[in-house]
């Protein structure tokens, strides 16, 4: 067990997954929130009700907070790309290269030129360029997933290239943009963070509204991420669906892994609960609904499911296994609380201070949900880096396992630190009175 973690290619996996569990939870934020911002924008200038621009004064701090953590947790993501990662660069950055910094040219500079005037420019330049700050800034956003969603969407499906001399080389850029996976993983991947997005707005309205804040401001709020969530959440779910039918078609060991299938078999069970056993290639104390999974996989009661001993090499199988079953359960929860909130909403106003505190309790259920999806979509790829093109262990310096190991510590004790300060923030904004 120490062997297996002292292992230089496991270090650099734990290291590269930190940084970027870290990282994610914060564009997961501020993707959807520039959208939001502008809904608050939009809705103070057709009605000119002050507690729209309260809403947008209090949220686009948050925002400006959000944006300087994703900033500054990716700069460590692109300094692993070579100190951890070189064969990955070498064998595709002419794909990887170009995708990156046209993520920067095109998406970064405007979010950070703009960012500027929403949050001091209300009262400097006219109200039409704040709103058309806020326009470019949540477009700027979006563009920005767009382009890191394409890289890795290319890393699951890739298409549009040729290897030459152990180098990849673009044959038709297009194809490499709109490879087969990326549609469903955008899509799927931008309501994420809608729904992330408004469980915070929520929980945090909510927070505010039991702490006596119970102005207009932080009702319209508490509203405007309820219905938000129960509008997103079915929409997820169905393209949820629509995303794993592309992945059975694409990577067939990946869908196996998350429904624990050993066996090739027809009229396959969705399990509920089980515990993959990777030395008997079965599952323990399984409970399953007969014959769901295929149905949902091939829409057909009898419909055939490849087993993982079809394949030569496949992720493992527990760690794919309960991530998904995490994200499942954590939406399925949204869902209950999104639409019971709604409902509260609809007969009394406001909800009921019990439903209050669960929205405080799912304040940050979005980045649980993301996560263990993320770690779905990431591990389930394994062994390959590259999807049939780049292994993982082929790919790594040689960095000494010492030298990362001790890199990994400090990377972590500091994320651990600046999560909690973050979390700290925002709580201490939302503790501040309304004004």
């Amino acid at each position: 067990m120490a062997d297996a973690l002292l292992d230089p290619v496991v270090l650099a996996r734990i290291q590269f997954a930190a940084n970027i569990t870290f990282h994610i939870l914060f564009p997961t934020i501020s993707i959807a929130l520039g959208w939001v911002l502008l809904f608050f924008k939009l809705r103070f200038n057709k009605t000119g009700d002050a507690k729209w621009m309260e809403a947008y004064g209090f949220w686009v701090k948050i925002f400006a907070l959000t944006f300087a953590m994703g900033v500054v947790s990716g700069i460590t993501m692109s300094f692993q790309f070579g100190t951890n990662w070189p064969g990955y660069m070498q064998a595709v950055g002419n794909i990887a290269g170009p995708l990156l910094a046209y993520e920067v040219l095109t998406a970064f500079f405007l979010e950070a030129t703009f960012l500027g005037i929403m949050l001091f420019g209300q009262k400097k330049v006219s109200n039409r360029m704040h709103t058309v700050a806020t326009i470019l800034v949540a477009g700027g956003t979006t563009l920005s997933a767009f382009w890191i969603l394409v890289l890795n969407s290319w890393m699951q499906t890739p298409a549009g290239f040729e290897m030459i001399n152990g180098q990849a080389h673009v044959t038709d850029w297009l194809t490499v943009i709109f490879n087969p996976s990326m549609p469903y993983r955008l899509t799927h991947m931008l309501l994420a963070s809608g729904l992330t997005v408004s469980f915070l707005i929520a929980g945090v309205s909510a927070y505010r509204y039991l702490k006596g804040q119970t102005t207009a401001s932080v009702q319209a709020t508490l509203k405007t991420g309820v219905i938000l969530a129960a509008a997103l959440i079915p929409l997820q779910i169905l393209v949820g669906d629509m995303h794993g039918l592309n992945t059975f078609k694409h990577q067939p060991a990946k869908i196996a892994a998350i429904e624990g299938v050993w066996h090739t078999e027809r009229g396959a069970p969705l399990m509920l609960f089980a515990i993959p056993n990777s030395e008997t290639r079965s599952n323990d104390y399984a409970i399953g609904i007969p014959k769901l999974a295929s149905l949902i996989l091939t829409h057909e009661l009898n419909g055939e499911i490849k087993g993982l001993n079809e394949f030569a090499e496949h992720p493992p199988v527990g760690k794919v296994f309960w991530s998904f079953r995490i994200m499942a359960g954590v939406g399925i929860l949204m869902l209950l609380a999104s639409w019971l909130a709604v409902w509260q909403i609809h007969r009394h106003g406001i909800p009921k201070a019990s439903v209050s505190r669960l929205l405080v309790a799912m304040t940050f259920s979005g980045w649980v949900a993301t996560v263990a999806g993320w770690y779905v979509t990431e591990i389930g790829r394994q062994p390959w880096l590259v999807q049939g093109v780049l292994k993982t262990a082929d790919a790594v310096s040689k960095v000494p396992s010492g030298m990362v190991l001790s890199t990994l510590l400090m990377y972590l004790a500091l994320y651990a630190l600046l999560l909690a300060s973050y979390i700290s923030v925002v709580f201490y904004l939302a503790r501040k009175p309304a004004h």
